[in-house]
């Protein structure tokens, strides 16, 4: 960024080759010396009464005149003013003043970068001067700018991208106010850049970064989920590390466990079974291509911790259709502790998936979802398992009961009726 290197001297600019833009930011506010201000007063009539002016004369006068030009409209004059004025009282004690006005008027005049340089002299230069937090909020709103499109003036024309000019003004303005309302609004306006330039791992980041220094921020909420969305946005798909998705799914039950509308409200609960349909298939990719390396005792070993992990998945589907390939080759002793995936298999194949997954709940904005009022249905002899998971304790009670030692005849098949007891 130009900003880094030697600050060039402004040249004088005639007032033919100025162009006029609209006044997109809040350039006035008081002076910060008393003495290159004028004090008013309400008189009895609720009137302002001039009180006290610097003399035209001299130099706070000369200042307070340019001024009063930019408030005007008179941007180019203005300018002009403050050049000459530096030129004559660069050594002034108003000179963070003017080097700030002198800047004030190239931004009315549609020059947001190089209205910087004035905009660093003064951050720089005057650190304990009440301008510093003004010249840095001028530079959170040029950032802005930059960020959501306006582009620089290369030759005259405004066709340079500014966005990097942007992410480091809201990094410096980071560094410079550490904890103040103005670095609060740079850390976020950073991350928003990063979402909407789809840099999600940076987004997710600076996301994160927000939270934890600004837990009661107004902005806070909105940083929750699109940290949320971001790290999910980070998973190219099953080839490709997963910690993303694992930041998303817990970032997503916590939301669950402390605010549970606003979890509803965006669907966290659709969002983790895709998140764990993602991670069943992760482990299903790998699998495969330890199977085609040539590592059939590895293969297994992912599938079966995935069958255990992820029974209801679509990946375990897929997974047990290739498990009889992998068997193959697997030694006896590997054989010996594998679980029955023939049995599993056909118990997922004669198993209706569709009731397990969570039907979809529209709630119209303003009304309050409805309590189901059936009574609980409670189990006799043990407590009522999790919603959803009858068939997945089923197919493990079938496991279980498959591979105990029980006394039947030799030769004798195990009869085991789906969903009875023996």
């Amino acid at each position: 960024m130009a900003l880094l290197g030697t600050m060039p001297v402004m040249a004088y600019r005639p007032t033919s080759f100025i162009s006029w833009t609209v006044l997109l930011l809040t350039l006035l506010l008081p002076a910060t010396n008393a003495w290159a201000q004028k004090d008013f007063k309400l008189d009895e009539s609720d009137n302002w009464e001039l009180v006290q002016q610097p003399d035209p004369s001299s130099p706070a006068g000369a200042l307070a005149r340019a001024r009063e030009l930019l408030a005007n409209g008179e941007a180019d004059r203005a300018y002009n003013m403050a050049y000459r004025w530096l030129e004559r009282h660069g050594d002034s004690s108003l000179a963070a003043d003017a080097y700030l006005l002198r800047a004030d008027a190239m931004v009315a005049m549609g020059d947001y970068y190089e209205s910087l340089y004035d905009y660093e002299y003064v951050i720089r230069r005057y650190p304990a001067s009440p301008t510093f937090m003004l010249a840095l909020s001028r530079e959170l709103e040029i950032a802005s700018l930059f960020a959501h499109g306006t582009r620089r003036k290369v030759f005259g024309l405004r066709i340079g991208d500014a966005t990097d000019e942007a992410e480091e003004l809201f990094i410096r303005i980071q560094e410079r106010a550490p904890g103040s309302q103005i670095a609060e609004q740079a850390g976020i306006e950073l991350a928003d850049m990063y979402f909407r330039q789809r840099r999600m791992e940076l987004a997710a980041d600076m996301y994160a970064i927000f939270i934890e220094k600004y837990p009661k921020s107004p902005f806070i909420d909105k940083s929750r989920r699109r940290l949320i969305y971001a790290n999910i946005a980070t998973f190219k798909g099953p080839q490709f590390d997963i910690v993303g998705l694992r930041e998303a799914k817990r970032e997503l039950q916590q939301l669950i466990a402390t605010r549970p509308a606003e979890a509803e409200r965006i669907g966290a609960q659709a969002l983790i079974n895709r998140i764990v349909e993602s991670e069943a298939t992760k482990m299903l990719t790998t699998a495969e291509w330890y199977n085609r390396v040539g590592d059939p005792i590895a293969a297994e070993f992912f599938i079966r911790n995935m069958v255990e992990r992820y029974p209801r998945s679509a990946a375990t589907v897929r997974a047990l259709d290739i498990i009889p390939g992998i068997l193959a080759q697997l030694p006896e002793t590997v054989l010996a502790s594998a679980p029955d995936y023939k049995m599993l298999r056909e118990g997922l194949v004669n198993f209706d998936r569709t009731i397990l997954l969570d039907p979809p709940k529209v709630t119209i904005e303003g009304e309050r979802p409805a309590i189901s009022q059936d009574p609980p249905i409670v189990r006799e002899g043990r407590g009522m398992p999790p919603e959803g998971t009858e068939a997945a304790e089923a197919l493990k009670e079938q496991k279980r009961r498959a591979e105990s030692p029980v006394n039947i005849p030799p030769g004798q098949p195990l009869p085991i009726p789906p969903g009875d007891d023996p």
